[in-house]
């Protein structure tokens, strides 16, 4: 199989493409010939050595569309060539042309008329959203909802997912009056740009913030949210630290909360199928597209340089 290995932590241009032995399935796990791979900002903490889970050479990608390739030992719910997607990667390895995955991680396609591009951008992302919303910050039908960053390839996913749940009312801000437009193809009532936040919402107050942003607008975010208003962080792409303080959160009366799918789901795998379930229905009927750069796996470092540059609207995926 060909895949993009990061060779030493650094920049998009630590990639190299490297020929490897075809992997086999284990006991639970399938086999996949991946026709995309998508590219997510954790890929690019991996590519940095952010996250210490392994050391170079490896190879990241964290969610494939493809083909069921080859079943492990007590699969029995798949078929050889039964188009699937897969949800988070725990082992990683989807910038590649095979790879393995957990069989309970694995969403079949079969029946569901979608392009594989836009099922690997959305899909796990929707899952993301409908775990996040349900099991961590128990969104009540009637409730409002914040979303920064709301472009982004993880939370442009929740204003549907929150929509399907009940929320009244859901308001987004971009990073700046250029990705306006492309926020309001969403489904969001109102989009603020992040730098007239918190100013900019007056006296509305929001039962759920979701916020993959951390720093300073996640400090802006609690003198916004209603009474048991609770803060769900689900990324930092500021990489910086929000200044969160004890007597403010029960002086206030709101919680902060944090979600990482890929942790949550190797613990409670069985998780992941049910969520995938209520969301599929609303990747068929096209209600969670959101734009989508296709690249050759091989310009995997142009992916990356662009992502790096937050030159991305929606998601980049990445073709075999």
């Amino acid at each position: 199989m060909k895949a993009m290995v990061i060779t030493k932590f650094g920049g998009p241009e630590v990639f190299s493409e490297v020929e490897m032995p075809d992997p086999h399935p284990g006991p639970g796990q399938v086999s996949i010939n991946v026709t995309h791979s998508s590219v997510g900002l954790v890929d690019a903490f991996f590519r940095r050595g952010m996250i210490p889970m392994l050391q170079p050479p490896f190879v990241t990608g964290l969610e494939v569309a493809g083909t069921v390739r080859e079943l492990g030992e007590g699969v029995t719910d798949f078929r050889i060539g039964e188009s699937v997607v897969t949800l988070s990667l725990m082992s990683l390895g989807g910038y590649a042309t095979v790879t393995i995955a957990d069989a309970l991680l694995t969403i079949s396609l079969d029946g569901v008329i979608v392009d594989p591009a836009q099922a690997v951008a959305a899909l796990p992302n929707a899952v993301t959203a409908y775990l996040a919303l349900t099991q961590i910050a128990h969104l009540q039908k009637g409730e409002s909802v914040l979303i920064h960053g709301a472009i982004g390839g993880l939370a442009s996913m929740f204003p549907v997912v929150a929509r399907s749940l009940g929320a009244s009312r859901v308001v987004g801000t971009v990073r700046t009056a250029a990705k306006l437009d492309a926020a309001r193809e969403l489904a969001y009532d109102d989009v603020f740009v992040a730098d007239d936040f918190p100013a900019v919402v007056g006296d509305e107050r929001f039962n759920v913030v979701i916020d993959p942003v951390g720093g300073d607008i996640l400090t802006a975010s609690f003198g916004v949210m209603a009474p048991l208003g609770r803060a769900l962080l689900v990324g930092n792409a500021s990489e910086k630290e929000a200044s969160i303080g004890s007597n403010m959160l029960w002086g206030k009366s709101i919680a902060v909360l944090g979600f990482s799918v890929g942790p949550y789901l190797q613990a409670n795998p069985s998780a992941g199928r049910p969520a995938a379930k209520a969301v599929l229905k609303i990747l068929a009927e096209g209600k969670l597209e959101l734009p989508v750069t296709t690249l050759p796996l091989a310009d995997v470092a142009e992916a990356h340089r662009r992502m790096d540059a937050k030159e991305v609207t929606g998601r980049i995926v990445l073709k075999s």
